[in-house]
């Protein structure tokens, strides 16, 4: 069963990419919509720029804005947790802070920072921060009441009922967030150099538009994908060996 598991989907991009391709020889404009074989095409073609100057300098934005995004995260869902009345003051303004038009802040972050890495850490941190923090927050409060009320009993304090009880209770959602801010911040990433940088998959996208390159385009935004696949990958693994009762349950 484990083995066809997959199948569904990889049909149904099949289906996808197959119609995908007639349309785009039926339409006959690759500079509007270019056609997968024509972008696979291009990606080698262009695998020279795209895999060593362009890739690596939208992953350091990326691991970057995602660490602080991350560190942030934490500190906000702790202190929520921890406090009450920070939870009414932060809440609320973590929310309102995603409200903000990205497309708007990221020329102002480069008019602050001109052309260097943190104008684009600072647009992956603004659009990636919010699923970590509300999501771990949400974590902690899935906490058993009674089996807080329980240790309460037994005189546990409160840094005694976080980490015995609602650390392992976050856990999940801690990957979950994880899973969800990956894509963000790369997406974060993209848009910042698409508004402002000198390298990037983002700034490479936007050159290859002016060009009128349609699979140029898409190259880089397909490469973004598989990028962001794989991590996803990678997380889900690591969350397989670390919450092991998941899978009992």
């Amino acid at each position: 069963m484990k083995e066809n598991a997959n199948l569904p989907a990889l049909l149904f991009l099949f289906v996808l990419l197959v119609a995908w391709q007639a349309g785009a020889m039926g339409m006959d404009a690759a500079y509007i919509l270019p056609s997968p074989t024509q972008i696979l095409v291009r990606m080698w073609e262009l695998r020279g720029p795209l895999l060593t100057a362009h890739l690596p300098a939208t992953l350091l934005c990326t691991g970057i804005g995602l660490a602080i995004s991350i560190v942030l995260g934490l500190m906000l869902a702790v202190w929520m947790d921890a406090s009450p009345v920070a939870e009414k003051m932060l809440y609320p303004l973590i929310v309102a802070s995603q409200t903000i038009p990205t497309t708007a802040l990221a020329p102002l972050f480069v008019l602050w920072f001109g052309y260097t890495i943190w104008s684009k850490v600072l647009v992956t941190v603004l659009i990636t921060f919010f699923p970590i923090a509300i999501t771990v927050f949400d974590g902690f409060r899935s906490a058993s009441t009674d089996m807080i009320d329980m240790l309460k009993t037994f005189g546990a304090g409160k840094r005694e009922i976080f980490l015995k009880l609602k650390l392992p209770a976050a856990l999940p959602y801690f990957f979950s967030a994880i899973k969800m801010a990956i894509p963000l911040s790369i997406i974060g990433a993209a848009i910042g150099e698409w508004l402002g940088a000198q390298a990037g998959l983002g700034y490479f996208s936007r050159r290859m538009m002016t060009q009128l390159d349609g699979a140029g385009v898409f190259a880089p935004i397909v490469l973004l994908s598989v990028v962001a696949m794989v991590a996803v990958a990678i997380v889900s693994w690591v969350e397989k060996k670390v919450v092991t009762w998941r899978g009992s349950l």
